[in-house]
């Protein structure tokens, strides 16, 4: 008998102007066999993720090697974890909990088991969706970026700038740049109560609002010692003005471009002659970092994440909309700044 499933597939790229809009997507009912070949499961979402780095793959060029474009009027994929309703996989049994990086945006999905990763839900303390942000991809991007491009050593009087504080990656990599010894830490993001969010639940040192604020003027005042770490969600203006105020010797991490991501540019986009100068005149690192080079870290990271959320020594921010149907939505009001922390949608309980 076929199954009734909803999805969201491509509908349009974006226009001219590069914003994303709700219309680029669309939905669409479908149905799925769900007699399965050898090694497939039949799985029922619970949770999708929509992140930054996906408004390139809305590009026909994603103008990154490591990622493929979606394809008009197929069906959308990213983040996800779900369960599994029946398997013909040696790996994985009826009522596993599994994630993928290459989740279908879909109710249901029939997917190789071969490609989904077993996940213990007492890792989360019962909360599935942390599998797709603080202990998924997103933590492992603040953690392993930290670790791997901070440089960042315990008594040595640091001071570290997340920009992009109040979304998925940045509200973890301050908390973790807390734990793993910065004096100082400060944030830049862009409403006051992103800004209280910092401050008051996540244990920011200060929170700069750049749509309302001198940002210049408050680094100065927040970072009277100067900085020695930048982690870098945003790129343009925002980042010119940081790297202007670091510290000789040091280290910036560069994770995200969020600001640069509707304009035909490559990546990492160009810099400035003058941010250029600062960064060799100064001895700053500034390299490109990525996650899946450092596979081998993933499971000890992941535990320690895990420790350190089930401890509350990082409080996960979510926000979670409900319905596959909202998925565009939710998509382009994560690219304006519209969510605190990670932006999940709820598919089904």
């Amino acid at each position: 008998m076929l199954m009734q499933v909803q999805r969201v597939v491509l509908n349009s790229r974006p226009g001219k102007d590069g914003t994303p809009v709700p219309e680029n997507f669309r939905l669409e009912e479908t149905t799925l066999a769900p007699e399965l070949k050898d090694g497939e499961v039949l799985v029922r979402t619970l949770y999708l993720s929509v992140d930054p780095y996906m408004r390139c793959r809305m590009n026909e060029d994603t103008g990154a090697e490591y990622l493929t474009p979606w394809q008009l009027s197929e069906c959308v994929d990213g983040g996800g974890v779900g369960v599994v309703e029946s398997s013909r996989c040696t790996t994985c049994a009826e009522g596993d909990v599994v994630t993928s990086f290459n989740w279908p945006w879909q109710t249901h999905a029939v997917m190789a088991g071969s490609g989904l990763q077993k996940v213990d839900s007492q890792l989360v303390d019962g909360h599935l969706s942390y599998f797709l942000g603080a202990v998924g991809i997103t933590g492992l991007t603040a953690l392993l970026g930290i670790r791997e491009k901070g440089y960042v050593t315990k008594g040595a009087n640091q001071t570290m700038v997340i920009s992009g504080a109040a979304g998925a990656c940045g509200s973890i990599a301050g908390q973790i740049g807390r734990l793993d010894g910065c004096v100082r830490v400060v944030g830049i993001c862009g409403s006051e109560d992103k800004c209280k969010a910092l401050v008051e639940d996540l244990g920011f040192s200060a929170a700069i609002n750049y749509r309302q604020e001198d940002v210049a003027a408050r680094l100065k005042e927040s970072c009277p010692a100067g900085i020695d770490v930048y982690f870098d969600n945003v790129g343009g203006a925002i980042s010119d003005t940081v790297i202007a105020q670091m510290n000789n010797g040091g280290h910036v991490i560069l994770c995200g471009q969020i600001s640069q991501y509707n304009k035909d540019v490559p990546y990492p986009p160009p810099l400035s002659e003058e941010t250029q100068e600062n960064l060799r005149s100064k001895n700053i690192t500034r390299e490109r970092f990525m996650v899946l080079n450092y596979m081998s870290k993933v499971d000890a990271a992941l535990f320690e994440l895990s420790q350190w959320v089930k401890s509350a020594q990082i409080k996960v921010l979510e926000t979670v909309v409900n319905g596959i149907e909202n998925m565009g939505a939710a998509f382009c009001s994560m690219m304006k700044g519209g969510n605190i922390g990670k932006q999940i949608i709820k598919i089904s309980a």
